[in-house]
């Protein structure tokens, strides 16, 4: 069932239904928004008041696409019972996640977050922020193609085996990350995927994809979409490199099977649309609405 909604004075400013403009600097506008705050100070090391900060921007000044503290805490509930050593997120934007996950991951006795960003103007922002924060030296932010780097990560022995991984990167990359994921053996029994942004805007072919029994699955294994081809103009406007391809060429594993759980919540904007599907890998193999999703 949907949770009641948050106050109206808790809503972020609403998304623009418009493309975003090429001179939307609304990102380097928030770093300079919360290092010039009277209180700085008392923002150091406090990763919660830096999230406080970031959503008071975005509660007055213009939207960010955040998970938000609603949607967020869907992930920390999952940190906590999952525990894991090391955790990777696919899309860092200015850094609001980084800061949630991050911080819930070295509560539980983690020992490194990954997060990896295509852009560069982003990843110095979520870095800056991530400094103030205090988390500097616990979270890695890597900049470059999720596939580029999820391969580096796992062919230099950096990363053997994902424990819990945070989707909310280039949507159509869901797929492509996964399947690469699975090929490079990255993907195993007890492994967790949380991927955002299932309903909105949407992403099917990963649902499809992670609900497949192992039978279709191989049926599609070199035919299936990449996903590139069912996202509007509006939303690919505000991706960077939005017309890039996959470096790699992966069909996955399909004798993999995923348990998978819809969580809904609101947006930060206050639309209650958000979707995480929780996707665990079973025996069989599979993975996740904010998607969470096992292998067993």
């Amino acid at each position: 069932m949907m949770e009641n909604g948050p106050p109206s004075e808790e809503y972020y400013l609403p998304r623009d239904s418009r493309q975003r403009r090429p001179d939307d600097r609304r990102e380097i506008e928030l770093l300079h928004y919360v290092y010039s705050r009277p209180n700085l100070e008392e923002l150091r090391g406090c990763p919660e008041k830096v999230l406080g900060a970031i959503d008071e921007f975005g509660k007055k000044k213009a939207y960010l696409m955040n998970v938000g503290q609603r949607k967020g805490k869907i992930v920390t509930s999952l940190i906590e019972e999952v525990k894991p050593q090391v955790m990777i997120e696919l899309g860092s934007y200015v850094g609001y996640s980084a800061i949630l996950f991050g911080d819930a991951l070295r509560r539980v006795g983690g020992k490194k977050y990954y997060t990896l960003e295509k852009s560069p103007e982003y990843a110095a922002v979520a870095n800056m922020l991530l400094d103030l924060a205090g988390l500097r030296d616990f979270v890695k932010v890597l900049v470059g193609s999720s596939d580029v780097l999820l391969h580096k990560l796992c062919t230099t022995g950096e990363i053997i085996t994902i424990e819990l991984m945070f989707l909310d990167h280039f949507k159509p990359a869901y797929t492509t990350d996964l399947k690469l994921c699975e090929q490079l053996g990255m993907v195993a029994a007890g492994t967790v995927l949380a991927a955002d942004n299932m309903i909105m805007p949407g992403n099917p072919v990963y649902l499809d994809y992670v609900r497949s029994s192992v039978e279709t699955k191989r049926s599609k294994a070199k035919t299936s979409p990449s996903g590139y081809e069912i996202f509007s103009q509006n939303i690919m406007s505000w991706y960077v490199d939005k017309d890039a391809k996959p470096a790699f060429d992966a069909v996955g594993n399909p004798n993999l099977i995923y348990e998978s759980r819809l969580a809904e919540s609101f947006e930060p904007s206050g639309e209650p649309k958000m979707d995480y599907f929780t996707s665990r890998r079973r025996d069989a193999d599979f993975a996740a609405f904010l998607q969470l999703a096992k292998p067993s």
